[in-house]
């Protein structure tokens, strides 16, 4: 899954203090009361802001289906079907179905854009892999191969990777601390002997608050990989594929099961881990065939 979609700041109920409130008089709750109470019993704050922002003061008792739809493609004209679900039908329905569960207003029946599957590119193999950092080291661009290398053996994310600090690298025991990640989690990730060794090249002279691969955009990092890609004669992979899609396809090719990759990778979700980043082999039905052929099951013992 790709994180080109903007993202809310971290936002407390606190802050719905600023938005103006009905008087007392008015009947009902409205939405922004009930985002309120959403959050303040645990819910996801994530996205609610701009919704918010659009509904406001509005009794919950007035907002419909419909209207959380059209509030969808006004806070998002230019995002797919995936992105409206995601970051305006969920945090609203969130909160409807919150309101109800409070006796604020019936039960929301909502349903989600339709989403069509994506055409993705094949993750990155590791002759890819060993292409491409051949490629960048040769053109002198070591933090480029490091931070490509550093994404596709821990799994994270370009913004996580970009935004990565040299306070939040312990080199001794090869690991980094990717803070307040896409699931608003900080989240461990462990690093391989020849991303720490390389890590270790760049880190003399820098700061503890200085990024670690010295990139501000992940469009930045994209347009760097493509044009390595052009000088290798290899096939251009954007950051996500050759990074967390790489991570995922490569360790299961390894042996490693599901779970444990999932857990390396920061994955929460199995249906998003196997429908989105996994993808079977051009020849499975050859490959799992052989694999049991391997195997005679004779009538003799």
């Amino acid at each position: 899954m790709t994180d080109s979609a903007p993202t809310a700041t971290r936002w407390e109920a606190g802050d719905i203090a600023c938005f103006p409130q009905r008087p007392a008089s008015a009947a009902g709750k409205s939405f922004a009361e009930a985002a309120a109470s959403h959050i303040e019993h645990g819910g996801e704050a994530r996205y609610l802001r701009r919704i918010v922002e659009h509904f406001g003061d509005k009794p919950l008792t007035e907002i419909f289906p419909f209207d959380i739809k059209q509030m969808a493609r006004a806070l998002y004209p230019d995002g797919s079907n995936a992105t409206l679900n995601r970051q305006a039908l969920a945090p609203a329905r969130a909160v409807m179905i919150h309101a109800y569960e409070r006796g604020w207003c019936g039960y929301t029946r909502l349903r989600r854009f339709r989403e069509d599957t994506p055409k993705r590119r094949e993750p990155a193999s590791t002759t890819w892999l060993h292409a491409f950092i051949r490629q960048a080291v040769h053109d002198g661009h070591d933090r480029l191969a490091a931070l490509v290398l550093f994404m596709a053996t821990s799994g994270a994310r370009v913004t996580e990777a970009i935004n990565l600090r040299w306070s939040e690298v312990d080199l001794r025991q090869k690991s980094v601390l990717l803070l307040r990640t896409k699931t608003d989690r900080n989240s461990l990730r462990l690093l391989t002997g020849e991303v720490a060794a390389r890590l270790a090249d760049l880190q003399s002279s820098a700061r503890p608050e200085d990024r670690v691969f010295g990139f501000s955009h992940r469009q930045s990092v994209n347009a760097r990989i493509r044009k390595a890609c052009e000088r290798a004669s290899i096939s251009y992979k954007p950051s996500h594929t050759c990074g967390r899609s790489s991570f995922a396809n490569n360790a299961l090719d390894m042996g490693i099961d599901i779970r444990s990759v999932m857990e390396a990778g920061g994955w929460r979700s199995l249906a998003i881990f196997l429908g989105i980043y996994v993808r079977p082999h051009r020849n499975a039905k050859r490959i799992v065939a052989e694999s049991f052929g391997r195997y005679e099951y004779r009538t003799e013992i």
